[in-house]
């Protein structure tokens, strides 16, 4: 079927359909803002229209092509005092050669309610894969292939015809041996593909690279397959143009045309073709009245006759509203990206990791940054690329990563507020001390009425107290305070971890906290599975003067095995 960025672009030159911003959704940008933001997604767009269409490249997906074309379509509606101009895809993609039938293309639904409005009144429809290829048209005379001519605008093409002879999928001579014209997609065969688990994988740009070579080899034009989507001029309805096109040796159509009658239908078909085998690459499905009109009306314009919905998204395009900083207790800073709210495999996604610092700075994210995500294993959001960049970049406070480690930040003083937090919720959580009841809330209440200025500050809480604090009630600090009392009875080694061990591998730990830092870096280093980096951050623990401050303060609390400081 036609692919977005060939056949539809003539259609939507005032932007794609999509859900048109309402006053209060539309950015707070000044005037000359709004004009640099359009100006720069125009220059984006034609970038990409005149690699996909004179290079042969395409340079981000179709899907997010699709949506930045319908964001700037919608800005534009927003600011229209900026008088950004549409982009023309097309104005240099046609060829010398003109098609004897114009190629239509095809408008796009949103959804299934789009779909059922557009159904409603009509009869007589077929679903079909929309295969992701280039469109072709083919001209017989005679029985004989005269002429192959690529899409081009709709009107003229380049001629495509002595690659064309060189495919096997393309009969050199028909049964028939009268004129018709054929309209169709050259595919890159994938026996057995399916789009839910491997995308595109290239399929279209492969075919389109191969097309535009001066010679085709023959292994390659083995692998390229023909979808004819539409006989202008063959009989006028559905059964008999696919009986025909079968005996003409085109059964794909035929194979991949299935009658529907309702929303429903349709929609089942969608997600079996999505998630099943197929021969080629498909990107959605496209509906189709059965009997359509005369060929010389035709128009290098999406047609009323025919429809196209698209498959899920695999990835979407969303923009940054905030880059967050998370620090974790042993003082790794994981930049995390907060969305405008998007919608991947029935999953509202609005926020995504980046892993660590160093990719940050690598793609230097701000907010008002458009970004494309995907999810890894159907699950996880993952960044996939940044599509565009804000005009004005947002000054980040970043933490700085040299004062932040495993052994700083043990009281919430300004620029360890967030390792301090993350110490106290790894104490409290199922790898620390697994307190029943207490977590980022407890903290947080405690925090506020400034009672941990230490990570061991509730041990001395009392009850009356802790009700007396905002957001606490009698039943809360009791349930607190029983928390606290089972944690002081939890075993040596399991404070030890709630403190922030570093990882001791199959170190012994029994036996205390001065036998423990009595220990050299070597003798470390002897447990199996510890190297010498791990044996001098578990000599560096136990010597800390915060590690020891907290080792003698428990040691008061008389906390089992704590009781003698080093020496």
């Amino acid at each position: 079927m036609p692919n977005p960025l060939s056949t539809h672009l003539l259609a939507l030159i005032l932007g794609l359909p999509g859900i048109a911003l309402a006053a209060d959704d539309c950015p707070p940008w000044s005037d000359a803002r709004a004009k640099r933001e359009l100006h720069a997604l125009h220059e984006q767009l034609s970038g990409w229209e005149h690699s996909y269409h004179r290079d042969r490249l395409s340079p981000v997906p179709d899907e997010i092509y699709d949506q930045v074309r319908s964001r700037f379509a919608e800005l534009r509606q927003c600011f229209p005092q900026a008088e950004a101009q549409e982009t023309q895809p097309l104005s240099t993609v046609g060829g010398k050669h003109t098609h004897p039938v114009a190629q239509t293309g095809l408008d796009k639904l949103e959804d299934a309610k789009a779909l059922r409005a557009w159904m409603r009144g009509r009869d007589d429809l077929w679903v079909q894969p929309k295969v992701d290829g280039v469109a072709v048209t083919l001209v017989y005379r005679g029985g004989r292939l005269q002429q192959a001519i690529s899409r081009g605008d709709g009107e003229r093409g380049e001629d495509w015809t002595a690659n064309a002879r060189r495919i096997p999928a393309i009969p050199e001579r028909l049964a028939d041996p009268g004129d018709l014209v054929l309209q169709g997609e050259l595919y890159w065969s994938l026996p057995g593909h399916v789009q839910a688990q491997a995308g595109g994988r290239g399929a279209r740009g492969r075919v389109a690279g191969l097309m535009a070579r001066q010679h085709l080899a023959d292994e390659e034009a083995r692998g390229i397959g023909l979808f004819v989507w539409d006989w202008p001029g063959g009989p006028g309805g559905m059964l008999q143009r696919l009986d025909g096109l079968t005996r003409l040796g085109f059964a794909d159509t035929q194979r991949h045309t299935l009658p529907v009658r309702s929303a429903d239908q349709v929609a089942h078909w969608r997600e079996h073709w999505y998630r099943s085998g197929l021969p080629f690459a498909s990107d959605g499905v496209v509906v189709r009245q059965g009997v359509v009109p005369a060929a010389r009306n035709w128009e290098a314009r999406p047609p009323h006759w025919a429809i196209a919905w698209k498959y899920p998204f695999a990835q979407a395009l969303a923009e940054v509203r905030r880059v967050e900083f998370l620090v974790g207790r042993t003082g790794r800073i994981t930049p995390r990206l907060l969305l405008s709210p998007v919608t991947l495999e029935d999953r509202r996604i609005q926020r995504v990791s980046l892993g660590s610092l160093e990719h940050w700075r690598e793609l230097d994210i701000r907010p008002g940054d458009q970004v494309a995500v995907a999810l890894a294993g159907l699950t996880i959001p993952r960044l996939e690329s940044v599509v565009l960049r804000a005009g004005e970049r947002v000054e980040l406070e970043v933490p700085d990563p040299t004062a932040l480690h495993a052994l700083s930040c043990w009281h919430p003083t300004p620029g360890c507020e967030a390792q301090f937090r993350a110490r106290l919720e790894w104490l409290s959580g199922s790898g620390g001390l697994a307190m029943r009841g207490v977590g980022p809330g407890t903290w947080e209440r405690l925090l506020a009425a400034g009672r941990m200025e230490g990570l061991l500050d509730w041990l001395e809480l009392e009850e009356e107290e802790l009700a007396r604090l905002p957001g606490f009630a009698h039943r809360n600090a009791r349930r607190f305070r029983e928390a606290a009392a089972e944690a002081r009875r939890q075993p040596f080694a399991r404070w030890l971890k709630a403190l922030g061990l570093p990882p001791s591998g199959n170190a012994d730990l029994e036996g205390g906290w001065e036998k423990l830092a009595a220990r050299s870096e070597a003798q470390w280093q002897a447990v199996p599975g510890l190297g010498p980096e791990r044996a001098r951050q578990l000599r560096a623990f136990f010597h800390h003067p915060e590690v020891q401050a907290l080792q003698e303060r428990l040691a008061k609390a008389q906390v089992d095995g704590f009781g003698a400081a080093p020496q």
